[in-house]
């Protein structure tokens, strides 16, 4: 089991790695959001759930933990992302569709 283990580790620390290189490629922060988003959760859930099954005893406390981590990452981005948006930050200029401004023009 301890070879699986750090396979499954291994492979979220990958994602976690990837990410960082994301974050620090994309040209604006709606982009870094969404890049952020994507690998960390997947990379944090990876990494708990390897160390869960290296250390056995520790794998319930670990799938609490890993849970958590899928629940609150991507509310916490959009929360982040929507913060944004309100606080009038523009999308980069490569950016083709909007569709915010479709979008308040139905709750409007």
């Amino acid at each position: 089991m301890d070879i699986f283990g750090m396979i499954i580790t291994g492979i979220g620390v990958v994602f976690l790695f990837l990410g960082s290189l994301g974050i620090l490629r994309m040209p604006d922060v709606y982009n870094r959001v969404q890049v952020g988003t994507k690998c960390t959760t997947l990379g944090n859930f990876l990494t708990i759930i390897g160390v869960g099954i290296m250390q056995p005893e520790w794998f319930w406390k670990t799938l609490i933990i890993a849970i958590f981590v899928l629940v609150s990452n991507p509310v916490s981005s959009h929360a982040l992302g929507r913060a944004a948006r309100k606080n009038g930050i523009s999308l980069c200029d490569k950016s083709i569709v909007d569709k915010t401004e479709e979008f308040k023009e139905h709750t409007e």
